[in-house]
């Protein structure tokens, strides 16, 4: 996986620079989820508040709960999980589509062609992740602090100025920086494990679509797990940074 990593990043720069693929890669990796991603930031904001609001009532503390939603939401719950609805929606069928032309021969025809499958087929998503990622994870932070508004303000009482009052107050720039990085590193994290499984999804996973469906799941699993033991790290390396 490290090789197939290496030599898609060494391809990246060299011409031609396809870019109508990675604007066409972008629109399914990205357009095409913000649905999902709205939906999930909405009523993930939504519930964190109604379990935050009542925790803090009861040490009088209800004024921080704009501050423990956003914090939550920018650190932790905005990248993790706009990365793994990205992963449900666009990233099994990355990993599908280029099973079906690996199986179908179409990705040895390309070779045989003189184009490279690299250029093709894996640098575009690489691209369209490291672009994609970053602005789904801003739209469900967003979202979600507007969710949280819904039930914290409209619902249980609490005023839009202490809201926002609090927001203001504790979110600082290295918290931003932070869910970028993680963003960043989910969208190469996603494409390059959906691509690779892609590619091999004739080697060890079984012929024809016995191979593509496990490959499938195992692109799902494995991204899944890494977006979680990178997201620990990237957390425990900027704490001490």
């Amino acid at each position: 996986m490290a090789c197939f990593l290496a030599i898609s990043l060494y391809y990246m720069i060299l011409p031609p620079y396809l870019i109508n693929r990675v604007i066409k890669q972008v629109h399914f990796i990205g357009v095409k989820t913000i649905l999902v991603i709205g939906l999930t930031g909405l009523f993930t904001g939504m519930v964190l508040s109604l379990q935050t609001y009542y925790v803090l009532v009861t040490f009088g503390a209800e004024s921080k709960l704009g501050a423990i939603l956003s914090v939550s939401l920018i650190r932790e719950l905005g990248p993790v999980i706009a990365a793994l609805m990205v992963i449900g929606r666009a990233g099994s069928a990355l990993t599908a589509e280029i099973g079906i032309m690996r199986i179908s021969e179409q990705i040895d025809a390309l070779d045989a062609m003189a184009l490279n499958p690299y250029k093709y087929l894996v640098i575009p998503n690489l691209l369209a992740g490291l672009i994609s990622l970053p602005i789904l994870t801003a739209m469900f932070i967003v979202v979600g602090i507007w969710g949280g508004y819904l039930v914290g303000v409209t619902l249980t009482g609490l005023s839009s100025g202490v809201y926002f009052g609090a927001i203001a107050d504790s979110i600082l720039a290295k918290d931003v920086l932070l869910s970028l990085y993680k963003s960043l590193c989910f969208g190469v994290l996603i494409t390059w494990v959906s691509c690779f499984k892609g590619f091999r999804a004739d080697h060890g996973s079984g012929f024809g679509a016995e191979g593509v469906s496990r490959a499938t799941t195992q692109a799902v699993v494995l991204s899944s797990v890494l977006v979680l033991v990178f997201d620990y790290y990237i957390t425990s390396i900027m704490m001490f940074v």
